[in-house]
């Protein structure tokens, strides 16, 4: 592959259509242009790149891979950005400095132990009142037993692919419960419900127009204001 087909395809695709529908999607949630964002698990940069045509706020993007931090830093072309590289469940980020948080396709393979901490550290660098916007697969979505099936041929041939957690609501309300996070909204992941201010194409071919989607299921909460 070229470096930038391999940049797409290592975070798995939809490069442009994702990301598009990402950055929309945390407008939805609240995210105004001249607030600070902070991307977990950014990758090469599908949500920092079409965000940072327009966004006048603060970004910080986090990985645990330098060669996709690279990539994002010189695609996205803003010096007053930030992407920083991390080995454990760790935000490096003061206390309270963001508005909004969001892990796209970050606690589908951690551990449920290790999610937790990660929105434990979301809260602390969040500001009263600022969310946490998270992606997850579910059970309760019958398309995501697609995945599910994958890794368990993975399993029973003995492959060593990233880990591919479910997480079910009941568990999320919990968290959210113990962290004194508020529970804003659950989303389906078949459901188009994110604006879109002009057509995407997906990889293969089929355009979403009006509404859109990631197939993952969303989930919202909210620090409590003071």
């Amino acid at each position: 592959m070229s470096h930038e087909e391999a940049m797409a395809q290592s975070i798995g695709g939809q490069f442009e259509a994702f990301g598009i529908i990402q950055v929309e999607m945390l407008r939805y949630y609240g995210l105004r242009e001249d607030q600070t964002l902070i991307d977990v698990g950014c990758g090469s940069g599908r949500t920092a790149y079409p965000l940072s045509r327009s966004h006048s706020g603060g970004y910080l993007g986090t990985d645990l891979v330098s060669d996709l931090l690279d990539h994002a830093r010189k695609l996205c072309a803003r010096p007053d950005w930030r992407f920083e590289i991390v080995d454990r469940m760790y935000i490096p980020a003061e206390d309270e400095s963001a508005d909004m948080v969001c892990m796209f396709s970050v606690l589908t393979h951690l551990l449920h132990e290790q999610s937790y901490l990660y929105l434990e550290e979301a809260k602390r660098v969040l500001k009263p009142g600022g969310r946490i916007v998270f992606s997850f697969l579910e059970f309760l979505m019958p398309f995501h037993w697609d995945v599910f099936q994958g890794t368990i041929n993975d399993a029973r041939s003995g492959n060593e692919n990233p880990l591919n957690v479910f997480v079910e609501r009941d568990a999320i309300k919990a968290w959210a419960e113990h962290l004194g996070l508020t529970l804003l909204e659950i989303r389906n992941g078949s459901e188009p419900y994110v604006p879109l201010p002009e057509a995407v194409t997906l990889d293969d071919g089929r355009v979403m127009e009006g509404f859109g989607n990631l197939g993952q299921s969303i989930c919202c909460l909210e620090k409590p204001a003071l």
